[in-house]
């Protein structure tokens, strides 16, 4: 099953690295690859219903604040601060590109310009971001179960005692994660 997620990773970092393109493009006032650019789009499709099934599996006995943590234990530290940047970048650029909205006016043709082309590939960064960063840990890492306070209820990666009951979590090692 790692193959199939290494194929993941390699088509969301190809759809990362298209995306940049585009971007860079756009800030110079260029619309690379025109309509054909939303592509990019559909590839978020194609990695964005693996990425959530790759997740399910993991977090679906954790706390919903320690979601992103253990989702992205097998990534190092650089790749989960590059995919939180890239969110945060997107909405600053989509905040930069409503308070700047350009008048379009009547449309000579089907082309998209370069403002537009910035603003989705702002968020096409992000999204391939997150699915690679995603992916990577999925190689990384397997998640044995969430861990548990004594009465049996499944707590967060770095909980004492336990959100239910107050009851103190075993001992056993959190969050329980066996890298290859």
């Amino acid at each position: 099953m790692n193959a199939v997620w290494k194929a993941f990773a390699a088509v969301a970092s190809l759809g990362l690295l298209l995306s940049l393109t585009v971007h860079l493009a756009a800030l110079f006032g260029v619309a690379l690859f025109g309509e054909s650019a939303f592509a990019l789009h559909v590839g978020m499709l194609a990695v964005g219903l693996p990425a959530g099934i790759a997740t399910h599996r993991v977090t679906r006995d954790v706390a919903r604040k320690d979601f992103w943590k253990v989702a992205l234990s097998g990534c190092p530290l650089w790749m989960r601060r590059l995919s939180g940047g890239l969110v945060a970048y997107a909405i600053l650029n989509f905040a930069y590109f409503a308070l700047t909205l350009p008048s379009h006016g009547p449309k000579h043709s089907g082309a998209p310009d370069a403002a537009i082309l910035r603003m989705f590939s702002g968020h096409w960064m992000a999204f391939y971001a997150g699915a690679v960063s995603i992916f990577y840990s999925k190689t990384r890492a397997e998640f044995i179960g969430a861990p548990r306070c004594t009465q049996g209820h499944p707590v967060g990666p770095s909980a004492k005692f336990c959100e239910q009951c107050g009851s103190p979590v075993e001992s056993a090692p959190a969050p329980r994660v066996i890298f290859r």
